[in-house]
Parts: C-alpha cells; sequence; structure tokens
C-alpha cells in the first residue's frame, strides 16, 4: 500500500468506478489518525484516537463522498450534479463539480451559515435557499432530479455517494495497521456516515483484511435527535422532529432516510446511541481546541461530547480504545466558539508594564 496515492481512491478496487479516467479528485482522504493525550487523560480513556476529516479539500468528511459521486456523474454521462445540503456538503460537490467542468445546483435550507454558503458559491454553484427545512429542501432536490438529466448526489446517484464514506473505515482499519478499534464514535444527521463506515468494516472483514468486532454508537444534538430517540425508546422506526433547535446545524435532519437502517447497527454493534445538549457540545469544541490543537464545527465536536456522556453513564468502558470522528472544521462556524474564547486585550503599544500586569509576566530585568 505504501506505493499507492495518499487518497481515497488508493482504495480503487473497492469502489464502484469502471473507468479511472473518469475520477474526479481533489485529494480527499487519508486524513490523519492521531493519538490524544491530554483529552484522553481528563476523561480517563486508555486510548483515544481522533481521525481528523476536517483537514479534507473543503474542510468536511464530504468531500469523499463528492468525489466518488462526481466521478459517476461523469460515468453515466449526466449534465450536470447538485445537492441538497445543511452546508458541507455543499462546498464538497460545488468544488468537485468545478474540478469535472460541469455545473452545480445547490439545495439549502434557510438558516445555514453563511460561511458555508459562501464556501459553495465560490466555486460557482447555483445556490437556491429554501425557506424551509432541510427535508423540504431535500425533498425540492428529488423534484428536479426528476425534471432534467442531474445528478444529484444524495439523491437519485446516494448510492455512490456513500461509497465515498466507507473510506474512513479503510483508512482508520489501516492506520491501525489493519486491525480495528473497540469502539467508533459517529455523528449523526441522516444516519448514512454511521451505515457507511459499518459497511467499509463488513467488506475489510469479507476480505480478510481485519477480523476483529466494533462497536459503533452515534451521537445527535438534543434539537434534532430523531435516531436517539427511537434507541431510548426502543421503537424499530424513527419519528420526524419538526421543531428543530441546535447549533449543530449541519446535523439538523428531522427525518433521517438512514436513520432505521443506523438503528439496526447500532443495535448489531452493541453501541449506543446518545444525545448531546448545546453546552455539552460547546464545551467539545473549548476541550478539543484548547486540548488538543483541534478546531472542529459543532456537528463535529458532538463525538467528544458524546464520548464524555457515555463515559459518565457506563455506556463506554475506560478501557476501550475509542476512535472519535472529527468531520467539519470551526473555520466553517467561527463565531460559535466565542463564548469559550479568550477575549483580546487592547492597549498602545507604549504600555509595557500594564501588559505585564494583566497577563501576569514578571520583567526578566
Amino acid at each position: 500500500m505504501s506505493t499507492r496515492r495518499k487518497d481515497i481512491w488508493r482504495y480503487i478496487e473497492l469502489l464502484p468506478i469502471i473507468d479511472p479516467e473518469n475520477i474526479v479528485s481533489l485529494g480527499a482522504g487519508y486524513t490523519e489518525l492521531i493519538t490524544s493525550t491530554r483529552l484522553s487523560k481528563k476523561l480517563g480513556l486508555r486510548k483515544l484516537y481522533l481521525k481528523e476529516d476536517f483537514t479534507n479539500p473543503t474542510h468536511s468528511f464530504k468531500d469523499r463522498a463528492a468525489s466518488v459521486a462526481v466521478s459517476k456523474a461523469l460515468e453515466f454521462r449526466l449534465n450536470a450534479v447538485g445537492c441538497a445540503s445543511t452546508g458541507n456538503l455543499a462546498a464538497a460537490t460545488s468544488a468537485h463539480a468545478a474540478r469535472a467542468g460541469l455545473p452545480c445546483y445547490i439545495f439549502v435550507p434557510k438558516g445555514v451559515e453563511k460561511e458555508k454558503l459562501s464556501h459553495a458559491l465560490s466555486y460557482g454553484a447555483r445556490l437556491v435557499v429554501i425557506d424551509g427545512t432541510y427535508d423540504e429542501a431535500n425533498w425540492l432536490a428529488a423534484r428536479f432530479a426528476e425534471e432534467y438529466n442531474i445528478g444529484i448526489v444524495n439523491v437519485n446517484i446516494r448510492p455512490y455517494y456513500v461509497e465515498g464514506s466507507k473510506t474512513l473505515a479503510y483508512e482508520i482499519c489501516e492506520q491501525l495497521g489493519w486491525r480495528t478499534p473497540d469502539h467508533i464514535i459517529i455523528p449523526m444527521a441522516s444516519g448514512a456516515l454511521l451505515n457507511a463506515v459499518d459497511k467499509g468494516l463488513r467488506e475489510l472483514k469479507t476480505i480478510g483484511l481485519i477480523d476483529g468486532e466494533v462497536r459503533i454508537s452515534g451521537v445527535q444534538p438534543e434539537g434534532c435527535s430523531p435516531i436517539v430517540s427511537a434507541y431510548r425508546e426502543n421503537r424499530e422506526f424513527i419519528k420526524p422532529v419538526r421543531e428543530i433547535n441546535t447549533i449543530a446545524f449541519s446535523l439538523a435532519i428531522g427525518n433521517p432516510g438512514d436513520g432505521v437502517y443506523a438503528l439496526r447497527t447500532i443495535k448489531r454493534t452493541r453501541g449506543a446511541a446518545i444525545a448531546v445538549s448545546d453546552r455539552d457540545v460547546l464545551e467539545a469544541i473549548r476541550d478539543l481546541a484548547q486540548m488538543e490543537g483541534l478546531f472542529v464545527e459543532p456537528g463535529a465536536a458532538v463525538t467528544v461530547a458524546g464520548l464524555k456522556k457515555m463515559i459518565e453513564e457506563g455506556l463506554v468502558d475506560r478501557d476501550e480504545e475509542v476512535v472519535c470522528l472529527l468531520t467539519g472544521s470551526g473555520l466553517k462556524t467561527p463565531t460559535i466558539i466565542e463564548e469559550y474564547s479568550a477575549q483580546p486585550i487592547t492597549l498602545k503599544p507604549s504600555s509595557i508594564s500594564e501588559l505585564s500586569k494583566i497577563l501576569g509576566v514578571e520583567s526578566i530585568a
């Protein structure tokens, strides 16, 4: 494997592309799996790994999905691509469409962070803001796909879109020396990422590259947690959430398309589903930034917030080897952390003595 390219296409034999000439790549994948030091100690956990998937080209794990989906759109000779999105997929699809030379149409719900809208627009996409929820934006995107020869990556070419995300499982196992961790904790919106990671693990086991069992747990924000509610109430179906209230807007999907399958995966692997408050999420953002030097968005920080809560509730053993997926960059939601950030100091350039008092630093003179 050492001679292979350092992106998701290093696993090309396990991805659904017939002709490599159709590959559209910006270098997504093969992101770092770092060993936590200070944060794992604070949590009292034996071994914690943090998967830095916010370092992908458009700063989220969605680049994996977009790379495969847009490549397949070229292979299908579609006229254009697009997506329904809460922000991250909008940027990833737009960027890969620009690389492929395809027109791109993006549908987002009202309330998506302006930084994410600007990001998608910078690649030349046509962006439509729906005065409604993500589910309504997704419905309109689906109708649009039916009328025109367009590949909506998370609708009519969704089977290929989710194939990109499974490469996270490949990378984690490869980076651990082709072995499995005890537990992987994943943020949930539609539930697709959790199922994709499980699919990747099962494929590696089928071809004989790994043989361990992995617990898979999912985390949602309390303000939009339909999968978690089904898990806690021991239901086999998902009740859609109509009133959404969370700072983790990238996870705000009230009617998750893959929710039932995510629920089954969690139960089959003996994982757990847990909801975390906005306060929990903000504290996790702060801890990741100030203890590990990693700046992530709320939709990524839920995994660390969820891990902390699961340890407290006895759902994670402190001797487990755990991987938390960090799926999106804090640069996409820069104002979120302001509450926990130190405020800047304003002084005149001659005020060195005053500065030393404020900072509590003694002069060496």
